[in-house]
């Protein structure tokens, strides 16, 4: 098809995690039988009703990757490994079926960041995948008050360290809370209508980047490059006031990185208009970090084809910046095998 754009956040379930998928979703859809709703079998669908509505609507190439909270769901590590591998194979199979339309994000169990550096390694080197998508923490318990990992910690080192050696991004996504941070005195608990993509996914995942950004991974491992989803999860629009406090003198002289938030978002993230079709936003986001570091996503299918093109259609930037959002950055920055 002629050049369209390059949507990269859009979901997609292997047809071995439907059960899987429906555990997760009576979290936030119960009573719904989500194996027969429609949301799941748009997420099974890849080559029929999805590619038609790339076509009619000029979307180019997709991105894939396993739906949230995929691995990062599973508490039992074994069970996190196997799901990472089977859906990376299963995944990397079906974009084979048609690699000018579709590439796919790797999904790694980060239960150890040794074992996810190796699933990565293999995925990338074997599978051909153009990154990793990691869903926010990985659950360690779900049971009681839980436990969870956060992937600024030390032991995960060895994960960034592959990162930057095999040069592909890495994709943080957000995710639903466990179950068990929904019972008893759980902060959402009492507040359900705050989960989700209006409120608690951009609050959850903006806690975790911003970890990232001040632990000293990105000046450890410099070429590290990181995506953040639905405008930086709102990160952009209080750079100035995280900046302004984070560079006071009894921080500067203690914090754990040698720059500031800014900086690591100039060099080191990326941020992307998966389900946020906000122009002004977008607009703001360039003036703050640069037309580089944004790119084109729609969030497919918990937003539809239609909607997210038919905004970029009519959004008002100037050409270079359109094409740069739309295709250009991601091609450089994921080695897709696209004409520029």
């Amino acid at each position: 098809m002629p050049k369209g754009t390059i949507a990269i956040e859009e979901a997609v379930l292997d047809p071995a995690g439907i059960e899987r998928h429906a555990r997760d979703a009576a979290m936030y859809a119960p009573g719904q039988d989500i194996r027969n709703h429609p949301l799941t079998a748009a997420l099974l669908d890849i080559h029929d009703q999805r590619l038609a509505r790339m076509d009619a609507e000029g979307v180019e190439y997709m991105l894939l990757s396993l739906t949230s909270p995929g691995c990062q769901g599973e508490a039992d590590p074994e069970e996190a490994a196997r799901v990472a591998a089977e859906s990376n194979d299963w995944l990397s199979k079906e974009c084979a079926r048609n690699p000018s339309r579709f590439g796919a994000f790797a999904a790694v169990s980060m239960h150890s960041g040794e074992a996810a550096a190796a699933e990565l390694r293999r995925a990338v080197t074997e599978l051909g995948m153009k990154g990793v998508m990691l869903n926010d923490y990985q659950t360690v318990q779900d049971t009681g008050k839980g436990e969870k990992r956060y992937f600024d910690e030390p032991e995960y080192r060895v994960f960034w360290k592959t990162v930057e050696e095999l040069d592909v991004p890495v994709y943080m996504h957000p995710r639903y809370p466990m179950a068990c941070d929904l019972e008893g005195k759980g902060s959402y608990a009492p507040r359900k209508q705050l989960l989700g993509a209006a409120v608690q996914f951009h609050l959850d995942l903006s806690f975790h980047i911003y970890a990232l950004c001040s632990c000293g991974i990105f000046d450890e491992f410099p070429k590290v490059q990181v995506v953040a989803g639905h405008l930086g999860e709102g990160i952009p629009f209080n750079l100035w006031r995280a900046d302004h406090w984070y560079n006071k003198p009894v921080k500067k002289a203690t914090r754990p990185s040698k720059e500031d938030y800014s900086y690591y978002f100039k060099h080191n993230v990326s941020i992307t208009t998966s389900g946020d079709f906000n122009t002004a936003g977008l607009k703001f986001c360039i003036d703050e970090i640069g037309a580089d570091r944004c790119m084109f996503a729609i969030d497919y299918p918990y937003d539809t084809v239609k909607e997210g093109q038919d905004w970029w259609k009519s959004i008002d930037l100037p050409a270079d910046q359109k094409e740069a959002i739309a295709r250009r950055n991601a091609i450089k920055l994921f080695k897709l095998p696209l004409e520029l």
